[in-house]
This record gives C-alpha cells, sequence and structure tokens, in this order.
C-alpha cells in the first residue's frame, strides 16, 4: 500500500515562500513519477508540477512556471515543491500524488491528504 503524506503548508504573505514535502511509503517511490495539483474551494483539481523518476524531466503549470521549483530525492523517499513569489491565487490545498508526469488527475493512481497553503495580500 502506497502512503503519501504532505507537510510544509501554512499562512504566508504575498510575496513568500513555503516548501512542500511529500513523504512516501513503500520501496518503489525511485520508479515512479510524481505530481503535485491544488485544488481552491469551488475549483476542480488543478495540475501545478510533475517530476519523472529519475528528476531529469519536469512540467510546470504556466501560472507556476518561473516561480515553484519540483524536485525529489530518491534516498529519502520524498518530493518537494519550492514555492516562491506566492500570490493570493495560489492559495489552495496541495496535493502531491503518484503517477506519471501528465497533467491530468486520472494519470495519477496514489494521493495524499493535502496541505493548506493560504497566501495573503
Amino acid at each position: 500500500q502506497v502512503q503519501l503524506v504532505e507537510s510544509g503548508g501554512g499562512l504566508v504573505q504575498a510575496g513568500g515562500s513555503l516548501r512542500l514535502s511529500c513523504a512516501a511509503s513503500g520501496r518503489t517511490f525511485s520508479s515512479y513519477a510524481m505530481g503535485w495539483f491544488r485544488q481552491a474551494p469551488g475549483k476542480e483539481r488543478q495540475f501545478v508540477a510533475s517530476i519523472n523518476w529519475s528528476g531529469g524531466i519536469t512540467r510546470y503549470a504556466d501560472s507556476v512556471k518561473g516561480r515553484f521549483t519540483i524536485s525529489r530525492d530518491n534516498a529519502k523517499n520524498t518530493v518537494y515543491l519550492q514555492m516562491n513569489s506566492l500570490k493570493p491565487e495560489d492559495t489552495a490545498v496541495y496535493y502531491c500524488a503518484r503517477g506519471t508526469t501528465g497533467g491530468v488527475p486520472r494519470e495519477y493512481a496514489y494521493w495524499g491528504q493535502g496541505t493548506q497553503v493560504t497566501v495573503s495580500s
């Protein structure tokens, strides 16, 4: 059974930074791509970023490109999302997921419980 546990969310002022972490259980972490999604109240879950198994290929939503960086440490079974220059519109629950490098939720089989990020103006 795969378990994903996010941490690092919180309240930050616009322009600030946060680093999200997602710790995965199991021995197969390094075999799979990982992704970050977010969901604001009343909105659909939205792709944020993804990274392939080795960390050599990354993808970003246009809305976060140049501000967010996804990375992974396979020795620690952890994927990260460094978020800089945060904006109020980045406010959402952020989820990590295991699956592909694709941009749609159905391509990901396992999900964490989410961590709240709130950016104040």
